[in-house]
C-alpha cells in the first residue's frame, strides 16, 4: 500500500512500504500506515506500516525458525556473505545516503559517509567470525575440559533517526556474524532506508535470517519482552532504555543498552586556542544538528584561553548553514521533527533566562526555502555555569555551552557531575595532565586532542545513565554468543 507524494517520485525511495520477514513483504496486521517525512522540507515521503504486537510476533517466530538453518553455516560462509551484503551497501551507497537525507534531515554528503561506514562494519565483522574462540583448560590425562562460543537466537535491534541506514546495517554486523537471526525495529521517524536495505539484501541471506519491521513503541515492547528473543540492543534514550530493560527482564534476557551524553569537552591553558576551537565545534556535530548522544555539548575551557576561543568559536560556526538536507552543498540538515524542534526552542529560552551569553544563533534561520521544514541555527552560549538547564541534560540539538573554569578539582567534578557518562574529549599538551584526566572522567571513550572519531576496533560505549555494552568491537560480537563449557572424562586406558 503506496501513497506517493511529488518529492517522493525525485528521490530513490523504497516501493515496499510493510514489514519484511521470512523472506517476504506483509501488510502490517492491522491495516495501519503512518506518512513519514522529510523534516527539510516538511512534505510527505509516503506512508509506512506501523506494525504492532502480532506483526513483531510473526517476525519473531520467522526468525527463530530461521536461525536453525544459519547457525549451522559455516563461520567463513557467513563471512563471504556479510562482505557479499557490504558490496551491496557500497554499490548504492549514494541512493541509501539521498533516503537517508530526505528522510532524517541530515546532509547528504553526511549520509554517504553513514553508508560507507555500515559497509567497513560488515566488512570487519565479516573478518572475525573465526575469532569465535572458546579455550581449553588443564584438568589432568583422563579429562578433557573446553569452552565453545554459541550464537544466541534471534536478536532484536532496535535504532534511532539520528543515523538510520548506519546503524541498520552495520549493527546487524555483529549478531549476524555470531550466527544470530536479526530483527530491526527502524525508527518511527526515519524507517525509510532500512526497508530499502531489505529490497536490495533480500537474496543474499536466508529467508528469516534479516527482518525489519517498522512501528512504535508496541513493537519494541513486544521485541524486549518475547520469550523467543535472545538479546535486544537499543541505541536511543535513557527513558527508551530503562523501558527495555523492564520489559526484558520479564523473560531475563541480556541488552546492551546506548544511550544519551551529555559529553565534555575539557580544555586546559597550555592547548591551543585555534585547535581547542576547531575541536569544540567539530565535536558538537553541528552537521546534523546536534542530534547524536556522542556530541560535546559542554566545553569547559580554562579562564586564560577563554575569550580566545569563544571568539574563535563564533567563528567557526559560521561555516555552518542550514540547507535543503538532499543537497550536496549543506553543511547542516535539519531537525527531525517539529516536537524536537520546540524542544530545541525551549532550551535556548531557558539559557537566556538564566543568564547565559548567547553569542551566535537561537532562532530559525530566515531562508525562505526553509520555512517549511525544521531548522534552527547553530547556537552557542558562553558564560554557562553548572547548575543551568543546558549544562545538565542533553538536548539533542545544536546548542553548545561554553562554560569556564580555573580550578581543575572543581572543573572534574563538574564534569563527572551529570547523570551521563559516555564520551569526553581532553585538550592538552601535556601527556600526564592527558593521562591523569582520562582516568579521572567517568565516561566509557575518551579522546585526547582529538574529537569525535570512532575507530573500528576500538570498543564504543558509555556509562551511568549511558547505558552498558561495548560495540565497534570484537567484544561486540562476543557479546551475541553464549559460552558453554564441556567436561569429557575419558576412559582409561586399557
Amino acid at each position: 500500500m503506496n501513497v506517493h507524494s511529488p518529492m517522493e517520485h525525485r528521490l530513490p525511495l523504497p516501493t515496499q512500504r510493510g514489514a519484511y520477514y521470512g523472506g517476504a513483504w506483509h501488510e502490517p496486521a492491522s491495516g495501519r500506515y503512518v506518512e513519514t517525512m522529510n523534516p527539510g522540507t516538511g512534505q510527505s515521503l509516503g506512508r509506512v506500516a506501523l506494525c504492532a504486537m502480532e506483526d513483531a510476533n510473526a517476525a519473531i517466530a520467522a526468525a527463530k525458525r530461521a536461525f536453525v538453518e544459519w547457525r549451522a553455516i559455516v563461520p567463513l560462509e557467513r563471512g563471504r556473505i556479510l562482505k557479499a551484503l557490504a558490496a551491496v551497501v557500497r554499490e548504492h551507497a549514494d541512493e541509501l545516503a539521498l533516503i537517508d537525507a530526505a528522510n532524517c534531515g541530515n546532509p547528504v554528503r553526511e549520509m554517504l559517509g553513514d553508508a560507507r561506514i555500515a559497509a567497513a562494519q560488515l566488512e570487519f565483522f565479516a573478518g572475525l567470525v573465526t575469532e569465535m574462540k572458546g579455550a581449553s583448560i588443564p584438568m589432568g590425562p583422563d579429562v578433557v575440559n573446553f569452552s565453545i562460543r554459541e550464537p544466541l537466537g534471534v536478536v532484536a535491534r532496535i535504532i534511532p533517526f539520528n543515523h538510520p541506514f548506519m546503524f541498520c546495517a552495520g549493527k546487524a554486523a555483529a549478531p549476524l556474524a555470531a550466527g544470530n537471526t536479526v530483527i530491526v525495529k527502524p525508527p518511527e521517524q526515519a524507517p525509510l532506508s532500512s526497508l530499502r536495505l531489505a529490497e536490495l539484501t533480500a537474496n543474499l541471506l536466508p529467508a528469516g535470517v534479516f527482518n525489519v519491521v517498522p512501528g512504535g513503541r508496541e513493537v519494541g515492547a513486544a521485541l524486549a519482552s518475547h520469550p523467543d528473543v535472545a538479546k535486544v540492543a537499543l541505541i536511543g534514550s535513557v527513558a527508551a532504555g530503562r523501558a527495555v530493560m523492564r520489559a526484558a527482564s520479564e523473560t531475563v534476557k541480556p541488552v546492551l543498552l546506548e544511550l544519551g551524553g551529555k559529553n565534555a569537552l575539557i580544555a586546559y591553558p597550555d592547548a591551543n586556542v585555534d585547535d581547542v576551537a576547531a575541536g569544540i565545534v567539530a565535536g558538537m556535530n553541528f552537521t546534523w544538528c546536534g542530534q547524536s548522544c556522542g556530541s560535546t555539548s559542554r566545553a569547559f575551557v580554562h579562564a586564560s584561553i577563554y575569550d580566545g576561543v569563544v571568539a574563535a568559536v563564533a567563528a567557526r560556526v559560521e561555516a555552518y548553514r542550514p540547507g535543503i538536507p538532499t543537497d550536496a552543498a549543506t553543511t547542516m540538515g535539519a531537525i527531525i521533527s517539529a516536537a524536537q524542534r520546540d524542544r530545541v526552542v525551549d532550551f535556548i529560552a531557558s539559557a537566556a533566562g538564566e543568564g547565559a551569553r548567547l553569542i551566535c544563533g537561537g532562532r530559525a534561520p530566515a531562508d525562505p526555502l526553509l520555512r517549511d521544514g525544521f531548522y534552527i541555527e547553530p547556537t552557542v552560549f558562553a558564560d554557562v555555569t553548572p547548575d543551568m538547564r543546558i549544562a545538565r541534560e542533553e538536548i539533542f540539538g545544536p546548542v553548545l555551552s561554553l562554560l569556564r573554569w580555573t580550578d581543575e578539582a572543581t572543573m572534574l567534578a563538574q564534569v563527572n557531575g551529570v547523570e551521563y557518562g559516555l564520551t569526553c574529549s581532553i585538550w592538552t599538551d601535556d601527556l600526564s595532565t592527558a593521562y591523569r584526566t582520562a582516568m579521572a572522567v567517568q565516561v566509557g571513550y575518551v579522546w585526547i586532542n582529538e574529537v569525535g572519531k570512532h575507530f573500528l576496533g576500538a570498543p564504543f560505549g558509555g556509562v551511568k545513565q549511558s547505558g552498558f555494552g561495548r560495540e565497534e568491537c570484537i567484544e561486540e560480537m562476543l557479546g551475541f554468543t553464549l559460552e558453554k563449557n564441556i567436561h569429557v572424562k575419558l576412559k582409561p586406558a586399557r
